[in-house]
């Protein structure tokens, strides 16, 4: 077994390769009888590959942000946290960012004995459009709520927790519903399992929920928070005792 410390710099990906800026981190490189390549790519806003093939294919798992894959004669689809991509071997495939997000994603793949190498095509866009949406919208959360709630306002907030901070057991004076903008936590409601919310992840905690756990990891998490109110009602929490 041999740890290797993920390295503090990367590289640019080629300009022959890709559309706008985008940069390697090499994780893993074929040694002894493995043939397994292993890079974290990270793509700026708006950059994409061009159209390639692979040939034994590629596995994609996205870490961060949102983005676009797109097969030759398919729709283009939108990936974000989590999501995984297996690309055939030989198929004519692009992936990267949207034009507002950046995008990062584990690029895993078996090199071939012969030295075969990645197959490049045109740009995306060109050949063959990129049939990327100019509307993407996507359905994260529909709750359905309990007896109807006088609701005159409604705050936004952006809330940010260090590592390390923990919340302990808590209570809202309302609804709250929350979307993950950065970071990760371990998130509870009490009497219900622990979950892990990562970037695009959103929750929902009924009014008066006690809430066990929004304990940031790594390096603390960032999310929006809406809180409905009533009339001459703000949106407060409650510490409690365990």
């Amino acid at each position: 077994m041999h740890v290797r410390r993920v390295p503090s710099t990367s590289t640019p990906a080629p300009a022959e390769a890709v559309t706008g800026s985008a940069w390697i981190t090499s994780l893993a490189v074929p040694e002894g009888a493995s043939r397994t390549r292993v890079d974290r790519v990270q793509f700026a806003p708006g950059a994409r590959t061009r159209w390639h093939r692979h040939p034994i294919g590629q596995v994609l798992v996205v870490t961060e942000g949102t983005g676009y894959v797109q097969r030759r004669g398919g729709p283009a689809q939108l990936i974000r946290p989590g999501d995984t991509v297996r690309v055939a071997a030989g198929e004519w495939h692009w992936h990267g960012a949207t034009d507002t997000t950046p995008l990062t994603h584990l690029a895993i793949e078996e090199i071939p004995a012969d030295g075969t190498t990645t197959e490049l095509g045109d740009p995306a866009g060109e050949g063959e459009p990129a049939a990327v949406p100019a509307v993407t919208r996507t359905l994260l959360l529909n709750q359905q709520l309990p007896a109807p709630r006088v609701i005159d306002h409604v705050e936004i907030r952006r809330i940010t927790i260090a590592p390390g901070e923990h919340l302990g057991l808590h209570v809202h004076n309302g609804p709250v519903f929350g979307s993950i903008e950065t970071g990760s936590a371990v998130y509870q409601i009490e009497g219900e399992p622990e979950t892990v919310l990562t970037p695009g992840d959103v929750f929902h905690e009924p009014e008066s929920a006690r809430i066990a756990r929004f304990d940031p990891q790594g390096d603390g998490v960032t999310f929006l928070a809406c809180f409905p109110a009533g009339p001459g009602e703000t949106p407060s929490l409650t510490m409690l005792d365990s």
